[in-house]
């Protein structure tokens, strides 16, 4: 039997060992951390790896969570991923901390955003309870990849664990919404029933209505925004300038830029991108210029906003000199600046300098042509009236013609007159998208075109059983920081009638200027008189007849079509802008239109 004092040296022998150990496990655990932390390439984060085996540390939280955060900074989180739950390793020490941590990372990837989900479900497998700081991952993770069933089955996880009432939890229920399928009623309903709203509820409610076309409910968020004495900041207000570029409100835009000033909102790169991006396409390209003119620091989206900018005001040769320049400064160009240069050759004519910066994409710059190059072609050469061009064009493409090429395609045949091409290319169209009702209207007009009234009757009659509506035609006007929308007959103002009077006084006035309706643009079988009327009702000449009412004598007028202005439109507004001393400039959905003293920036090449 050991003596007492035999006893005393081995139990405190045995504290010595342990209290060694663990001084010497922490040692590790500290020498490891220090490591990563220092850590600047792959290669030194592969050898750490192996110092973290060697030193038995592979079931160390702390360490783990370091070695997950320092490889998310490498755009490397699978390797961690191999190290964390490989099957040697013992998973029951891991937290929540660590868990959140990989489901960041893979939530901030652009492909593997899955992953961050899997890694979810298994953290509730392993029975790791969530926290307010999971769910903000998880939900951008479902915004990402755009699942609004994944999205609301974790929004019910969040009520589950009862943390639907933290902030930042419920901002990033707003996002997934916005992102999940644009479903920005849920959003709404998530961000009125908030009890408290910061800076980023505000901003990713603003956001997501800018991004899914409500931008009106945009602007108006930004105002109540306003009054609940919330400050934006730069994030918000590239959403509100996003919204002004929708809707064309250029005074809106110069209101948003005071306030910028006023406020003084941080000037990021991209807030001064958002503005030049509002003025080119809200009609004051010359501002967009001097705010580029102006920036210390460009970045590639600085000069394609100015060179998209000019292309849609017809200034093509500037728009050129612009990339030119660019080039000189050293900036390789991208896609989406050749799309840009593209448009502005399409948009002014320059055919042969259009086919010369499409052949340098890839013999000089080495950029592959994608289906949207192919298509700026195939617009320049319609634009110019060269139809068998472009269907030769479009016949010798590397890649098969999408959709929108081969529309392109009929609208110049239409406008050509090669009516029996546009019909051929129009069929082809329907068997490709059996369910796309713009394919239809153009096989309707072409049919109206070659006064095929009984053809043209069971198209639209198809388009009925099939539950297919045109899109009608609308133009907005903005006047005292209010937006006014009218479509064709529209008779919901309140001064509708002092407008239907001005409309067919601007009529009779154009008509002794030497004005001759285009009565061919009428896609109705009715008797000529009728069609002269039909043409007087279209929204832009009720919108322009609105603004003859309302805005002083000699002041502009701008407005804002969704569609592409018809050929009668586009005469007549020459006529009213010489008979009425106005300059008339009209955003369609293709470029912006000048009208002054009779004539058209864009010389009818639109």
């Amino acid at each position: 039997m050991q003596n007492p004092k035999a006893k005393s040296k081995l139990l405190l022998r045995s504290i010595t060992t342990t209290t060694t150990a663990i001084t010497n496990k922490r040692a590790a655990e500290q020498s490891c951390l220090a490591l990563l932390q220092s850590c600047n390439t792959l290669l030194k984060l592969t050898q750490i790896h192996t110092h973290i085996l060697k030193l038995g540390l592979q079931n160390n939280p702390l360490v783990l969570t370091k070695f997950s955060s320092t490889s998310s900074d490498f755009n490397s989180i699978d390797y961690a991923s191999s190290l964390l739950f490989s099957p040697e390793n013992d998973t029951c020490l891991y937290d929540a901390f660590l868990f959140n941590t990989v489901i960041r990372a893979y939530a901030q990837t652009t492909s593997l955003r899955y992953k961050a989900m899997s890694v979810y479900r298994v953290m509730l497998v392993y029975d790791v309870w969530p926290n307010k700081f999971t769910y903000p991952f998880v939900l951008k993770a479902c915004a990402g990849i755009g699942d609004l069933c994944l999205g609301q089955s974790v929004h019910g996880s969040v009520l589950k664990y009862g943390f639907h009432d933290d902030m930042h939890v419920l901002n990033a229920i707003v996002h997934m919404y916005c992102g999940c399928g644009g479903r920005i009623e849920f959003a709404r309903k998530v961000f009125d029933e908030m009890p408290n709203r910061d800076s980023v509820s505000w901003s990713t409610m603003i956001g997501g209505c800018a991004r899914s076309g409500r931008s009106t409910e945009a602007i108006d968020l930004f105002r109540k925004m306003q009054i609940s004495s919330v400050s934006p900041d730069e994030i918000t207000m590239v959403s509100v300038l996003s919204a002004c570029t929708d809707l064309g409100a250029l005074e809106l835009a110069k209101w948003v830029e005071s306030f910028i000033e006023k406020e003084m909102v941080p000037k990021s790169v991209e807030l001064c991108n958002a503005l030049i991006d509002v003025f080119a396409k809200c009609g004051d390209v010359d501002k967009a210029m001097t705010l580029f003119r102006s920036m210390s620091e460009r970045t590639i989206v600085s000069w394609t906003s100015v060179i998209v900018g000019l292309a849609m005001h017809g200034r093509g040769l500037e728009a050129v000199d612009v990339f030119e320049e660019m080039l000189g400064a050293g900036v390789a160009p991208d896609d989406v600046a050749f799309i840009g240069l593209l448009s502005a050759c399409s948009h002014s004519g320059l055919v042969e300098k259009g086919r010369e910066c499409f052949d340098s994409m890839s013999k000089v710059f080495g950029i592959t042509p994608k289906i949207e190059h192919y298509g700026c072609m195939v617009d320049l050469l319609c634009r110019a009236g060269q139809v068998k061009a472009a269907l030769d064009f479009v016949n010798k493409m590397p890649i098969e013609p999408n959709p929108v090429v081969l529309r392109t395609l009929v609208s110049a045949c239409r406008v050509h007159g090669e009516l029996k091409l546009g019909e051929s290319i129009t069929k082809q169209l329907i068997n490709k998208q059996p369910l796309h009702e713009s394919n239809y209207i153009l096989l309707s007009n072409i049919y109206a075109k070659m006064l095929h009234w009984e053809k043209k009757t069971k198209i639209r009659e198809v388009m009925d059983k099939k539950g297919m509506r045109k899109i009608p035609g609308s133009t907005m006007i903005e006047l005292d920081n209010k937006i006014y929308e009218f479509v064709a007959g529209d008779k919901s103002h309140d001064q509708y009638e002092e407008i239907y009077e001005m409309v067919d006084e601007m009529g009779r006035e154009i008509k002794r200027a030497g004005y001759m309706p285009t009565t061919s643009e009428v896609l109705l079988d009715i008797d000529e008189e009728d069609k002269e009327d039909a043409l007087n009702r279209h929204s832009e000449k009720l919108a322009i007849a609105f603004a003859l009412l309302n805005t002083p004598a000699g002041t502009s007028i701008r407005i804002v079509k969704n569609l592409r202005v018809c050929g009668d439109c586009h005469s007549a507004t020459k006529f009213i802008s010489k008979i009425y001393n106005r300059e008339i400039i009209v955003r369609d959905r293709n470029r912006f239109h000048r009208f002054k003293n009779g004539l058209c920036s864009c010389r009818d090449f639109w």
